[in-house]
């Protein structure tokens, strides 16, 4: 069955004041959304609902796990948007750049139960998309129309905002309550933005509409592993638009001119839906921050909450590490410099340099899999529900963990990430998950091997997903998108976890009877699960670990 209607549970943000007595009524998405908001004079700051499917039957691990964030008992971070009018939550993914939704004409991988985007008010501009998504051992897509409709999120509205209106899919979202993706990625690797730029400079069209006939094979996903839908969007073929880096010579200077002199000012036009609100001038901060809460072992830490156009409450800037994000030069994939700044390098993805990993306070040898000339990088990514990272350090850290691959739940083992010179660690609440049904006893790490950085590709080793993201406030700063060296796109993230993160996992473990299972949050926020609980002694909001728990 699905927890509650749509299956959805609300992350409270850290306005306390404006909170309504408890209560049992079932809202609706546009109620959670006008009641749950909070708006400021300098931006928006949002509730993350958080998404639960109950398994029909737990499984062993290996096909899923009592607690973890499998194809049965699934966690999604997402935020309510209104498109056309329609509420829907999609899922908060800063790995990608593209906003789609499950359309009413959707024909295979959407759910009857999701809040489909009815295309009565669609106004389709002739261009298909087909998003890919996943590594060499995970593949799924979404395929359908790009159109127009009016976009408004948490009163900042836009109209003839561009995105695709899915029809077809292989995603794992329509299980999990999501109805779509917000991508808040740059605007270098949006497939929708590239689409439309292309379609107005060429005089030919080749407009084919999407249909049901339209094939998307079966995902190759493992079936019932954790990172059932482990996502990394498609590297950009920006030589499809441009010469290749070895054909730039004199003579063909104009064929990168030309379109870079057009391509950029349309991004204020066809650009995904932040870096519209960025280049309109609409945020008094060309930024975002994200905290995510625990849902499982120890329900509670951060408020889930997604804050667009300034800090959240109560946070310094000033108390944030920063750090840049990688730029990509046209010679390894990104876009080209335009004429009037020939030395700009342009961002692709929230990718930071890493300075070391770390395994319970040791430094870990780095991957041998990889060109040593390629700096030590990861993306940070909502949309990923773990960590993963190269396959033989993963092997390393899987063997120091545990020959089997299973430890005492009850052992706290610390994943810490050198940023900018400071150490970020993994809540150990958040770096494992229970490996069988009804024991608590034994689990596993939160980890998964990807595919190496290569010159002719994403050059991050490690995507840092949401086990990191519960353990820290990340910062997501665009600065100027189309000249980034006038004001560059940087990342800041300031540490949540307790000194005693680790006694209180023993503690959690201590609390579970023999026999039984983590806890993990089921009751919609509305009804009164959350309670806002102050903030911490960093400033960021947190919530309580009160509720009933399943």
């Amino acid at each position: 069955m699905w927890w509650l209607k749509y299956g959805v549970g609300l992350l409270t943000a850290c306005h306390a004041a404006a909170r309504p007595a408890p209560t049992t009524e079932t809202l609706s998405l546009e109620e959670i959304a006008r009641r749950y908001t909070k708006r400021t004079a300098g931006g928006v700051h949002l509730p993350i609902v958080r998404q639960v499917t109950e398994a029909s039957e737990l499984r062993r691990r290996g096909l899923t796990s009592a607690i973890g964030l499998g194809d049965f008992v699934d966690i999604r971070y997402n935020v309510l948007i209104s498109i056309g009018g329609t509420t829907t939550p999609l899922l908060l993914d800063t790995g990608s750049s593209d906003l789609w939704v499950f359309s009413d004409k959707c024909t295979q991988g959407c759910l009857s139960s999701q809040s489909a985007y009815p295309q009565a008010s669609f106004q389709y501009s002739g261009v298909d998309a087909k998003l890919f998504y996943g590594d060499s051992n995970f593949i799924t897509a979404a395929s359908g129309m790009i159109g127009k409709d009016t976009v408004n999120l948490a009163g900042l509205m836009l109209q003839d905002q561009y995105f695709v209106a899915v029809n077809l899919t292989n995603t794992s979202l329509g299980k999990t309550g999501s109805s779509g993706i917000f991508g808040l990625g740059f605007p270098v690797i949006s497939e929708v933005s590239f689409k439309l730029w292309n379609q107005s400079r060429s005089s030919i069209s080749t407009k084919r509409q999407v249909t049901e006939d339209t094939p998307i094979l079966p995902s190759n996903n493992k079936f019932g592993t954790r990172f059932f839908n482990f996502r990394r969007i498609k590297f950009p073929s920006l030589s499809d638009y441009f010469p290749s880096p070895g054909e730039q010579t004199q003579q063909t200077s104009s064929k990168f001119s030309s379109p870079m002199t057009t391509i950029l000012p349309s991004w204020s036009v066809f650009g995904p839906l932040l870096t519209r609100f960025v280049t309109a001038a609409q945020l008094t901060l060309p930024m975002f921050t994200v905290t995510l809460q625990r849902d499982s072992i120890q329900v509670g830490g951060n408020a889930g909450m997604l804050s667009i156009g300034e800090m959240p409450s109560g946070v310094s800037k000033d108390s944030l590490t920063w750090v840049p994000i990688r730029a990509y030069p046209y010679t390894q994939g990104g876009l080209p410099a335009p004429p009037d700044s020939p030395n700009e390098v342009y961002p692709l993805t929230w990718e930071v340099a890493l300075d070391d990993v770390y395994l319970d306070g040791e430094k870990l040898p780095r991957s041998t899999l990889s060109s040593p000339s390629i700096t030590l990088s990861a993306l940070i990514d909502t949309g990923n529900p773990g960590l993963a990272g190269p396959a033989d350090v993963v092997r390393n850290i899987q063997s120091k963990l545990a020959p089997n691959g299973n430890f005492p739940c009850s052992e706290p083992h610390t994943i810490a990430f050198s940023i900018g010179g400071k150490l970020f660690p993994v809540d150990p609440r958040d770096f494992i998950e229970q490996s069988f049904e009804g024991n608590a006893a034994e689990c596993t790490g939160l980890l998964q091997s990807t595919d190496s950085p290569s010159f002719r590709g994403y050059q991050f080793s490690w995507s840092l997903g949401v086990p990191f993201l519960k353990s820290v406030l990340a910062a997501f700063y665009f600065g100027n998108i189309t000249y980034p060296s006038h004001d560059p796109p940087r990342m800041g993230f300031l540490s949540t976890v307790p000194q005693d993160a680790a006694s209180r996992l023993v503690s959690a473990v201590a609390a579970v009877q023999t026999g039984d299972n983590f806890p993990y949050i089921s009751e919609a926020a509305p009804s009164g699960t959350f309670k806002p609980a102050g903030t911490a002694s960093n400033g960021v909001p947190v919530a309580t670990a009160t509720g009933r728990a399943t």
